[in-house]
């Protein structure tokens, strides 16, 4: 918002989070952020500061970093060919390289991706089933409380569903407590905004139908820059509604992996996601959710990158099934999987970025840590990791690279305390604030 407005009827926090909703029934499709709702500067709610959310967003095997880690530090960084799809965003992201997942190193039960992937999202030991703690999305919303309808969401994207419970899963509640992600679109659109009636789409229905005659009374109360947002908001759910009824029937299940691996089409899944993922944290339905775009370990195939012949794990080892992950040919394999990850990534930062919330965007009141289990896949490397950190909540450094000294739970501490304020006080395996990740 570029002018201030000084005479106007302001919405109350209490309407905000009730949304539309259609008596009787569980549908609620929650509203925007509206003008009507800020202060006069657009710097706060009527009743109440504007909340920072974050997200977790996760892929698995690691990467080639050759390929994905800039050579250079500082502002004046070139994007590495895995990165080029974040070049729009260059001055919304910040690159951190050089940390070290010290958990990964503890003795125990487990191989490299079990350690890895519960030292990464808990700073804590493979348990032999599980995390020992909560995952930092979870330990950053116990703490953060106030009235979202859900504490935190938890979303996947493929379906496979091979291994253990580590590599299935990112958000832990606690000791062994896994919180799977919801992968399946209908089913997530269902919990964002109520069950549909069976056959609506089919008559060229929609679930708007039921809260349709409250829009149009609240849209009478309302200017007419913030009927536009809630118009633009209902289509855009519609748009959602029928893209996922568009969806094979296939996709409404999760079926366990056959001999071939995992062959649909994640692409269009994560949009979907993603897509919702944003409606939720626009609509203050929660302030906290992880993202699981492919497995720990994970097996999913690629025609969409025309990488059908091996799984994406094996095209991180030699192993005689796929080309070599230390050679050329594997390498560029990795490449350009993990440049389809950061387009996905893309894509998410593009919607944040395009919902307007007061004097600024989504975007600029989220935290976004985007990471990966391993650093270079083929050797399960725990040290010098890479990964992105987005977003302008609580004055989040951005623009550049840096290499850091430290651990994750080092990053994550200093995320959560000094970017979402919830006053964690210690994590796992940190020891210190990481400097340079607040401007």
């Amino acid at each position: 918002m570029s002018h201030v407005i000084t005479k106007r009827h302001r919405f109350s926090r209490r309407n905000f989070l009730k949304g539309l909703t259609a008596a009787g029934t569980a549908i609620q499709v929650g509203l925007p952020p509206l003008v009507a709702m800020f202060n006069a500067h657009g710097t706060a709610y009527a009743e109440g500061a504007i909340e920072s959310r974050f997200v977790l967003w996760f892929n698995g095997n690691g990467i080639p970093e050759r390929y994905w880690i800039p050579a250079e530090t500082g502002e004046h960084y070139r994007m590495t060919p895995c990165l080029q799809p974040l070049a729009p965003f260059r001055k919304d992201i910040h690159v951190i390289s050089g940390l070290d997942n010290a958990a990964a190193a503890i003795p125990g039960p487990g191989n490299g991706h079990h350690k890895s992937m519960s030292g990464l999202v808990s700073c804590t030991a493979f348990t032999g089933r599980g995390t020992a703690g909560p995952s930092i999305d979870q330990a950053i919303a116990a703490k953060l409380g106030g009235e979202p309808r859900f504490r935190s969401l938890q979303i996947g994207v493929s379906q496979e569903s091979f291994g253990e419970s580590i590599q299935r899963n990112m958000s832990w509640a606690g000791y062994e407590r896994a919180l799977p992600p919801e992968m399946i679109p209908h089913k997530l659109f269902d919990r964002l905004f109520g069950k549909r009636e069976e056959g609506w789409v089919n008559r060229k229905r929609s679930i708007l139908d039921a809260v349709r005659t409250d829009a149009t009374a609240l849209k009478k109360q309302l200017p007419a820059d913030d009927q536009a947002r809630v118009e633009e908001h209902l289509a855009g759910i519609r748009d959602l509604e029928r893209a996922i009824a568009g969806l094979p029937p296939e996709y409404s299940r999760v079926d366990p992996p056959d001999f071939d691996g995992d062959m649909k089409d994640w692409p269009r899944i994560a949009k979907l996601q993603s897509d919702l993922l944003v409606q939720a944290l626009a609509t203050r339905q929660t302030r906290v959710a992880s993202y699981m775009l492919t497995k720990c370990q994970g097996l999913s195939r690629f025609p969409w990158l025309g990488f059908t012949a091996a799984r994406h794990h094996d095209y991180t080892h030699a192993d005689g099934k796929a080309p070599g992950a230390d050679g050329a040919d594997g390498q560029r394999v990795l490449r350009d999987i993990c440049r389809w990850h950061a387009e996905e990534f893309s894509y998410l930062l593009a919607r944040l970025k395009s919902i307007p919330e007061g004097d600024g965007t989504l975007l600029d009141h989220c935290c976004l840590v985007y990471v990966h289990e391993h650093a270079e896949a083929n050797p399960h490397k725990n040290h010098g990791l890479g990964l992105l950190v987005a977003g302008h909540a609580g004055r989040l450094a951005t623009g550049r690279h840096s290499r850091m000294e430290g651990t994750f739970g080092d990053l994550y501490w200093t995320l959560a305390d000094e970017v979402m304020g919830v006053g964690l006080g210690k994590f796992p395996t940190a020891t210190k604030k990481l400097s340079g990740l607040v401007a």
